[in-house]
């Protein structure tokens, strides 16, 4: 698998999807639901919102998970078909360090903390800490095999590492098999890595494959054949195009009911094998429906404030559990917790701001000093 050096050009391609930001932050979103208002308040627990915003809709972030990865392959397997159409090769050393820049940066500076600053935090304030992850796994980006071993981190901001871990995973695999693969025979890449993953899912049904990349990866395989589709099928990229803007509709009411009654619905073997297939098609659709459309009836990219969020959103995933949990125990000292409505007034808004806050400052005066190398081992940037 030895590569000649890689020769950027001076004047690169540029590629530029308005519409991601956007999305980006929606996924976000059902993540931070997921996680805020939590309380041991009976009274609370009992109310119908609260039964019917955590208890139905925003139990789990599972799906906002799942649709980052869909834009993840999606994203990626764009940009490594595009290279390799302009270079006539991927350059998987470029490729890897592109998104060591990207990730790690953030990434270690979550570990540290979770691992030292949390504890002792954690001691101040009077309670024990009790951290069951492993320090070596989550290092090597293995946080959730760690997930599967050891259960859920005890610091808050190791718990949601184990997606960003599963996106490194994928990292390490896609560019070496559109490498090896010949353009012609991409298809195939998709096909196989879905019946592999479906072949998984069947295999090892009673353990935790959401949490492990061969039960999950079939998520960035459907973004990466919507975006193959698009370049390779112009036949294809056409009927995106010119479909009627009503009949787009479709993914966001499916989207819509999935999150009222995917419990419901995803009950018996089978569906639960296929759950991720389906839920990412729809994903997929909506990604496609936004980037090439002619006809949509709204693009996310004129709402400007969540698009100018969503470049912050992988600040916002890693670090909106601290913001969450400065703000859960700020408000449970000052007694303003146990009531609905003050978790309305006080604690949605407070925490959303801090890590709104948090992610800014990490992007513009830690992450973007990282990123602004990154574009030095790029052929394609953003346009």
């Amino acid at each position: 698998m030895s590569q000649p050096p890689a020769t950027v050009p001076a004047e690169k391609e540029k590629i530029f999807f308005p519409n991601l930001d956007g999305l980006r932050f929606f996924s976000f979103l059902i993540v931070f639901f997921a996680h805020i208002f939590a309380t041991n308040s009976d009274s609370i627990r009992s109310e119908g919102w609260y039964r019917l915003f955590k208890g139905r809709l925003f139990n789990d972030g599972d799906m906002g998970v799942s649709f980052f990865f869909v834009l993840s392959g999606f994203l990626i397997t764009y940009l490594l078909i595009k290279e390799k159409q302009l270079t006539g090769i991927v350059h998987i050393s470029s490729f890897y360090i592109r998104r060591a820049l990207r990730i790690w940066p953030l990434y270690y500076f979550c570990v540290l903390f979770g691992f030292l600053a949390f504890p002792a935090i954690k001691t101040a304030l009077g309670q024990a800490p009790n951290e069951t992850a492993d320090p070596l796994l989550c290092s090597l980006f293995l946080n959730n095999f760690n997930a599967v071993f050891n259960g859920p981190p005890d610091s808050s901001i190791l718990s949601v590492l184990w997606s960003v871990a599963i996106e490194e995973q994928f990292y390490l695999l896609w560019p070496v098999l559109f490498f090896l693969v010949p353009a012609k025979s991409h298809k195939y890449i998709f096909v196989v890595v879905v019946v592999v993953s479906l072949l998984y899912r069947f295999v090892y049904s009673d353990r935790q494959i959401e949490l492990l990349t061969l039960g999950v990866i079939s998520d960035m395989a459907i973004g990466g054949l919507g975006a193959y589709l698009c370049i390779a099928n112009k036949k294809f990229l056409q009927k995106v195009e010119q479909i009627s803007g009503w009949f787009h509709l479709v993914p966001y009411a499916v989207v819509v009911i999935l999150l009222f009654f995917r419990h419901e619905i995803f009950v018996t073997p089978g569906l639960i094998i296929f759950k991720r297939l389906i839920v990412s098609f729809f994903f997929c659709w909506i990604i496609l429906e936004q980037n090439f459309s002619k006809n949509s009836l709204f693009k996310i990219s004129k709402l400007k404030t969540i698009s100018t969020l969503g470049k912050y959103t992988y600040g916002l995933y890693c670090l909106h559990t601290i913001a969450v949990l400065v703000v859960a125990v700020g408000l449970g000292k000052l007694g303003l917790n146990h009531s609905s409505w003050q978790l309305w007034l006080f604690e949605l808004p407070l925490a959303m701001a801090l890590s709104i806050g948090l992610s800014y400052v990490s992007y513009h005066y830690f992450e973007k000093r990282f990123l602004k190398l990154k574009d030095q081992f790029a052929f394609i940037v953003k346009g």
